[in-house]
């Protein structure tokens, strides 16, 4: 029998779905989003003011590190009332300046007309030096690649009038845009002594974030114009200081990884590669970086002999980027050379633009050995003449050429007979009789004691912060001091009274 249906009143859901549409946050007009950046921009201001008053570079840092989230939400009008809150009167140099590229020079500024010259508020360097990054990363971001050249000229005029480490980390990011500013306008080459002339200033005046900017802006510099023992002789002359940003460091280990690649010092190089992956963010900020750094780490271990894990390949970041990457690597592994040659004619215009073309063709001996090597395991007799088809070499000279080279070189284990014209396979030994596997532990162990030391290198901790535990630890002391007198002198006997009964 059918259970009764249930007549119970029918709930109307519209006031609900009226108290949930009201939830829903309405979008923020313009005037709104302004007030909000605004808001941002002067909180930076108390953030910098903090770090000269206290000297805290980390207060710089934190300025630094939201500049990305801020520069996308910048307009003219919010640069214009950034400049109103900076600077106490429109004349003043940074502030005409700012105006000027603005195209706002008629704009009128908040004055406080009752105020005397003598006792006009003088501006922070650190926000005066702000004011003008900011306007740098909008002009960027604009495209105005002319506009942007003549205001960066005369920024970094008044950049170079102050002398203050607290300045370091604003100096450092200003120069960068700089000479990205006079990269894009192919001015590499002019660029070159003025960065040289501020490195040695920076090294005298102990500026560690800005020479370790400037020392990677020239090793790009230089790679940029193809200057490879020039940038060689940077590295081994110009100390890098190892108190910099992690992400300047980041960028100066890919750079000696790509000159040390050039300069076929393949366990160095990737070496740097494994650094600079480890030490750059995580983050979609930083897809370009780590899909340029991973792009070399396979040529590079294509280069080494090794195989690269599959597992970089199908990471969403990479997936894309590393797709012509992919197939190179599978034509080297199986030693193919003809499909290793129409990965190059198929993607040469992608490998030129990434800069691993020149690097990619040294892999065509690899690809060879490969194959030599996959025939050593599969036949144990094989004609010279057969390795010349398979591998189409030009002649049966050419293939007991290089069959000598993989012997001597120890890729294969084989023997020649020149008379008969084959290659001979040995027997294969039991690699762990080898030293091979001592070998390969003796690396994990030398890379897991460089990661501790740079970590160890890596912390940070708040200035003066041993003085106060200085101070605690002294006063412990003297606390313990006063305890033992007392004990000592009998102080503490007053209660001995009450066990005289027993």
């Amino acid at each position: 029998m059918p259970a009764p249906e249930s007549k119970e009143p029918k709930v109307d859901n519209k006031d609900e779905k009226m108290t949930d549409a009201d939830t829903v946050q309405k979008p923020k007009s313009p005037e709104e989003i302004a007030a909000l950046v605004l808001n941002d921009i002067k909180q930076n201001f108390g953030f910098l003011d903090k770090a000269a008053g206290n000297f805290e570079p980390r207060f710089s840092m934190r300025v630094l590190r939201g500049l990305g989230n801020l520069r996308r939400r910048l307009t003219p009008d919010i640069l214009v009332s950034t400049v109103d809150a900076a600077y106490p009167s429109p004349s003043h140099k940074s502030a005409a300046l700012i105006l000027k590229y603005l195209g706002k020079e008629g704009s009128t500024m908040e004055i406080d007309e009752s105020s005397s010259d003598s006792s006009t508020p003088v501006v922070l360097p650190e926000i005066d030096i702000y004011v003008l990054v900011l306007l740098q990363v909008y002009l960027l971001d604009q495209g105005d690649l002319v506009k942007l050249n003549s205001f960066n000229d005369e920024a970094i005029t008044i950049l170079r009038g102050y002398n203050r480490r607290t300045l370091d980390a604003l100096a450092a990011k200003m120069w960068f845009y700089y000479a990205y500013g006079k990269e894009l306008n192919k001015q590499v080459v002019e660029l070159r002594p003025l960065l040289l002339a501020v490195l040695r200033t920076s090294t005298l005046r102990h500026d560690t974030e800005t020479r370790a900017m400037l020392t990677t802006l020239l090793l790009r510099n230089y790679l940029h114009t193809q200057a490879i023992s020039q940038a060689h002789q940077l590295v081994l002359k110009a100390d890098f200081p190892e108190a910099a940003a992690t992400s300047v460091v980041a960028r100066y280990l890919y750079y000696v990884g790509r000159i040390k690649a050039i300069q076929l010092d393949y366990s160095a190089a990737n070496e740097s590669l494994i650094g600079a992956i480890r030490k750059a963010p995580q983050t979609s900020y930083a897809a370009g970086f780590l899909q340029a750094a991973h792009k070399l780490k396979v040529i590079i271990e294509l280069l080494m002999g090794d195989i690269p894990e599959r597992s970089w390949f199908r990471e969403p970041m990479y997936e894309k980027a590393l797709s012509p990457y992919m197939d190179l690597v599978k034509a080297v592994r199986i030693g193919e050379v003809p499909q290793f040659s129409d990965t190059i004619e198929k993607y040469g215009a992608v490998f030129k633009k990434d800069g691993t073309y020149m690097l990619i063709l040294r892999l065509r001996q690899n690809v060879i050995k490969t194959g030599i090597r996959m025939m050593s395991l599969s036949y144990s007799k094989i004609s010279l003449r057969d390795i010349c088809i398979r591998l189409h070499l030009d002649s049966e000279e050419s293939a007991e050429y290089i069959v000598a080279k993989a012997i001597r070189d120890g890729v294969i284990e084989a023997t020649i007979d020149h008379e008969k014209g084959f290659m001979q396979s040995k027997e294969i030994l039991d690699i762990y009789s080898t030293q091979e596997p001592n070998m390969a532990f003796h690396e994990r162990i030398k890379f897991c004691i460089s990661l501790h030391n740079e970590s160890v290198k890596a912390m940070r901790y708040p200035m003066n912060q041993h003085r106060v535990e200085l101070k605690n630890v002294e006063e412990a002391r003297e606390r313990e001091k006063e305890l033992a007198s007392e004990i000592q002198e009998g102080d503490m006997e007053d209660d001995d009274g009450d066990f005289d009964g027993l």
